[in-house]
């Protein structure tokens, strides 16, 4: 059964909006904290515009909510490439204030999303599990490394906390913003959609794992429905798919070719990553529905909606 009242941090951002939408619909009393965020009440989501770092804003909205899914962030691994001050500045100073305030607020059913596509590096075998440690190759994956432990060790310091980590895939589909650096699937149909060419890192040979986003919510649904779920869940498509076979694909959705400009490989990037998933399917009967050709096909059907620039 899911919580009556879910409380989302960093609820405004493509995973954030889908899932508070779908809670909504659900029935659940959801609540989304945002420092972006238009406060108010709209499509049956309380919104509110603030800090998680805000103590006295905090502390009411965890009073009235069972459960927490957090999904604050504000970099990607190429934003903090050569910044890792903004890391702890942007990511973990305000988590760990946040986790003062929750520690004092009392036990309840958290989710914290990570990153399943940065995390591991590159693995010694693959598909990776949750068992593989952590390799980060970024900034970025450090910050979210750390911020596990952060979380691990509010649930070990607060007996009654269920903590479940979510490792998620590279998410993908109607509804992400195109953001530098970030979403190669929403950068390549953007270029698409204006027959510009895209700029790959490398030869293209680079292999990932790509989950859409109704998959991510449903996991998301799953764990939340089940609070006996506790630790670490990969969640992906559980198969790897190289960038040149993507924009192959991407071609095939849009009927356009998308010409590629190669640049020099960089140190942050993952060679090949994909999830192994079994964990998380054990633990609620979860398992990514949405084949990567039928995704970018509602990814592209969607963003030929979208105002022209």
């Amino acid at each position: 059964m899911l919580p009556r009242r879910v409380l989302l941090v960093g609820g405004a951002g493509f995973v954030g909006l889908a899932l508070a939408r779908r809670l909504a619909g659900l029935g659940c009393e959801t609540h989304v904290l945002s420092r972006h965020a238009e406060p108010g009440r709209r499509d049956g989501i309380h919104f509110h515009r603030g800090s998680q770092a805000d103590k006295a804003l905090v502390t009411p909205l965890l009073a009235g909510c069972e459960a927490v899914v957090h999904l604050a962030s504000t970099s990607t691994p190429g934003s903090t490439a050569h910044a890792p001050g903004l890391e702890v500045s942007d990511n973990l100073e305000p988590l760990a204030a946040f986790l003062e305030t929750l520690v004092a607020a009392g036990p309840r059913r958290v989710i914290f999303l990570s990153s399943g596509g940065t995390i591991y590096g590159n693995p010694p075998a693959l598909p990776a599990t949750e068992d593989m440690p952590p390799q980060p190759l970024s900034w970025h994956a450090a910050g979210k490394l750390a911020a596990e432990e952060l979380w691990k060790t509010c649930a070990r310091r607060q007996p009654g906390t269920a903590l479940a980590i979510v490792r998620p895939a590279n998410v993908y589909g109607p509804g992400q913003p195109l953001r530098s650096g970030f979403g190669i699937v929403r950068t390549m149909l953007e270029r698409a959609l204006y027959s510009e060419p895209l700029e790959i890192w490398g030869d293209g040979s680079q292999v990932r794992d790509f989950l859409y986003i109704d998959d991510l919510i449903d996991a998301c649904l799953r764990l939340l429905a089940t609070p006996k779920a506790a630790g670490i869940f990969n969640a992906g498509a559980g198969k790897g798919t190289r960038l040149t076979e993507l924009v192959r694909l991407a071609g095939e959705a849009t009927g356009k070719p998308i010409p590629v400009v190669h640049r020099p490989e960089r140190g942050i990037d993952v060679a090949s990553i994909w999830l192994d998933c079994r964990r998380l399917r054990a633990a609620t009967g979860w398992r990514a529905e949405t084949a990567l050709e039928d995704g970018l096909a509602r990814t592209w059907a969607w963003m030929r909606t979208l105002p022209t620039h």
